[in-house]
């Protein structure tokens, strides 16, 4: 266990499977996945020490050279991990910053925000390249918790407090896909690896499995594809394997359930934690190992090992 002196609110693997990023109110830590040893602590001198500010969101680079933290003060610091300074400032948004995700490429960071709106990021200059709004709501609040880029780095899924889910094409900025079925706001959403379906968490306590396109790919044909009870409370964090063939969630019921995709089912519950289990996240490293992590409002972070077993023929 990862101990924090506040509430851990994420948690995220590097691309290698290497480090652990966790963020919790002021600092972002980073971990040693292989010894659970801190490397680095990551802080925003700049702001009153006196105030809260809690990271919400962190995402590593693919390559690994930076982590960007989007926190309460509408800010994303994107950060060069080597010399843990600050790289970028990134800022435009009106309201929190609840989620952040970068293209497969690097070269862009989405992150999701209360005002309603994903902003597409250029890492290296520091300007917004795309605002994509959600203004198909009158006046329901829509504002955005997670965000998920597709693995080829075409589409955004967006989850929001309007029990909404859009894809976004990025090519033309069109919202190509709502996702409607949840009876309450959606606070977390994931592309499978394989790009063809799309996870989702509510806080009606369900998953949900959607079919994005039809059987050539080519066109958008969304489905529900199944409905997952068993936590009994809000969920708030999904995140699948590097390979797809799992999923993790966390939920205000204090529990990590893992699931297996293809079927899909309950395999086990973690009763992991002593208050809820905010964020989830899965090592997306084929070398790095089978390895997922956990945070929760009980000021821990957790790093799991899991088994696969070959599905019975």
């Amino acid at each position: 266990a990862l101990e924090h002196d506040s509430v851990v609110c994420c948690v995220r693997f590097s691309n290698d499977g290497q480090m652990l990023a966790t963020g919790c109110n002021r600092i972002t830590k980073l971990w040693d996945v292989a010894t659970g040893c801190q490397i680095a602590t990551l802080c925003e001198e700049s702001h009153g020490k006196s105030s809260d500010l809690y990271i919400r969101s962190v995402c590593f680079s693919p390559d690994g050279k930076y982590l960007a933290t989007g926190a309460e003060d509408r800010q994303i610091r994107v950060w060069n991990i080597t010399t843990k300074t600050i790289y970028k400032k990134l800022e435009g948004h009106e309201q929190d910053i609840y989620s952040l995700d970068f293209s497969p490429d690097g070269a862009t960071i989405a992150s999701g925000s209360g005002d309603r709106t994903v902003r597409l990021w250029d890492i290296h200059t520091g300007k917004t390249k795309q605002v994509l709004t959600i203004e198909d709501t009158g006046h329901k609040d829509a504002g955005v918790t997670s965000v998920s880029f597709s693995h080829d780095g075409k589409f955004i899924a967006a989850a929001s407090l309007d029990k909404i889910i859009r894809v976004w094409d990025i090519s033309n900025r069109n919202v190509q896909a709502r996702l409607e079925g949840h009876k309450d706001s959606v606070y977390a959403v994931s592309f499978s690896p394989t790009n063809d379906h799309i996870l989702s968490g509510s806080l009606d306590k369900t998953l949900r499995i959607w079919n994005i396109f039809d059987d050539n790919r080519h066109t958008f044909a969304p489905q529900c594809l199944a409905t997952l009870e068993g936590h009994k409370d809000f969920v708030l964090s999904v995140a699948y394997s590097f390979d797809g063939r799992y999923f993790v969630t966390g939920s205000k019921d204090r529990t990590v359930r893992f699931w297996d995709a293809a079927r899909p089912e309950n395999h086990c519950t973690l009763v992991a934690h002593k208050n809820s289990v905010i964020s989830v996240a899965m090592s997306p490293a084929k070398r790095g190992g089978n390895f997922f992590a956990t945070g929760s409002g009980d000021c821990y972070a957790k790093i799991w090992t899991y088994d696969v077993h070959p599905h019975p023929r």
